[in-house]
């Protein structure tokens, strides 16, 4: 009897994945332990193993395809078994060509439209393609010598992840915005005295330890802030660990993956955290590990530009800090005018759990740490 591969549940409120792809082809013999198909959640991408030997012999989830926790994606024949070919529905006759399964209506269709099968991703049972998989797909085709008038591109994968986050943030979180400035001219100092040491330990120095470590001190002063709601149990849950979350701009999506005890880290380690895990986002090499659990999120476009931005909270946390590009422009210090390194800050808060005092005594405290940064 053929072994049901179900998407497993890993916790953190995961409820369903999307299949990224398919590390063995139907028909592969398969060993226990071997990975075989990889997975993408809200949280991050994982591998699932084969929890048996034996052959692959029907894939139900196709590439593309989201499933439920719990869902089969696969049947998988044990060693020593005779693998049956797949069920086909009432009234159905598909046949395959290559790694494409399809009724001869949905070939003759897709001859008419000039659709090539193997390259259309099917969303019927067992990846059969539709005729609506076709015609989604001849959408984006246009007649020899002339210039598409519009691209679409398939909605799903760390994209579609995010941008669900991004709305159940939104709607369930009534959102405040705070804005300030802090002079970074000292930090800049600071940066570059010790660019040497890094050098030195192999790492790269940016100003995000050092905003870091302001966030966490003032996470230690103002403990409101380093929040989130339990709305079933009516409780505001008050995180006594600083585990910071840093918003990614990989190529396929925003990600945000988690510095771990941030407090206990020196700037040169938050420095090397921080890298690796940059590194890791942008590769799509990160954990389950290393995007779950965060309590406060920081947010930084400087390098990329931009004087300001409203930054979405990353639910379940209550707030997040944005961080933007440092400019020298005149300021008034006493009663001269000089040239200052200034940066804008935006704290965007969960109205329910912070009031615009604590918002500000918060941010406040954070200006004075990055204009009279300390190294630890």
């Amino acid at each position: 009897m053929a072994f049901e591969l179900r998407l497993p549940d890993v916790g953190e409120g995961v409820a369903e994945g999307e299949i990224v792809r398919w590390l063995a082809a139907e028909g592969a013999a398969v060993r226990e332990d071997d990975p075989l198909v990889e997975v993408l959640t809200d949280k991050a991408n994982m591998e699932i193993p084969s929890p048996v030997d034996g052959v692959l012999s029907r894939i139900l989830a196709k590439a593309g395809q989201t499933v439920k926790v719990g869902e089969v994606i696969a049947l998988i024949e044990p060693a020593g078994e005779t693998v049956r070919p797949p069920v086909m529905g009432k009234g159905e006759a598909p046949r395959r060509e290559g790694d494409v399964l399809a009724t001869p209506v949905v070939r003759k269709l897709a001859k008419d439209l000039g659709v090539d099968l193997s390259k259309v991703s099917g969303t019927g049972p067992g990846g059969r393609v539709t005729e609506e998989d076709l015609r989604n797909a001849s959408a984006g085709i246009t007649p020899a010598g002339t210039e598409p008038l519009e691209e679409r591109i398939p909605f799903r994968g760390k994209r579609r992840m995010a941008a669900r986050k991004m709305v159940l943030s939104k709607s369930a979180i009534p959102h405040a915005l705070l804005v300030d400035e802090a002079d970074a001219t000292n930090l800049l100092a600071m940066r570059a005295s010790l660019r040497e040491i890094g050098l030195r330990e192999g790492v790269k120095i940016t100003i995000l330890p050092f905003v870091f470590q302001a966030v966490v001190t003032a996470l230690r002063v103002h403990p409101a802030m380093n929040v989130s709601l339990d709305e079933e149990r009516g409780e505001i849950v008050r995180k006594k660990h600083y585990d910071i979350g840093m918003a990614v701009d990989a190529e396929d999506g925003l990600v945000v993956p988690v510095v771990r005890d941030a407090g206990g880290k020196t700037i040169l380690d938050l420095a090397r955290e921080i890298e690796r895990l940059s590194e890791a986002a942008r590769a799509g090499r990160l954990s389950l590990a290393d995007v779950t659990g965060g309590t406060f999120t920081v947010t930084s476009i400087g390098s990329i530009g931009g004087l300001f931005s409203y930054p979405v909270i990353n639910f379940p946390e209550a707030a997040v800090l944005g961080v933007h590009k440092i400019v020298r422009r005149p300021v008034v210090r006493g009663d001269e005018v000089v040239a200052r390194d200034m940066m804008y800050l935006s704290l965007s808060f969960d109205h329910r759990l912070i009031d615009g005092g604590t918002a500000t005594r918060f941010m406040n405290d954070v200006i004075r740490q990055i204009e009279s940064p300390a190294v630890e």
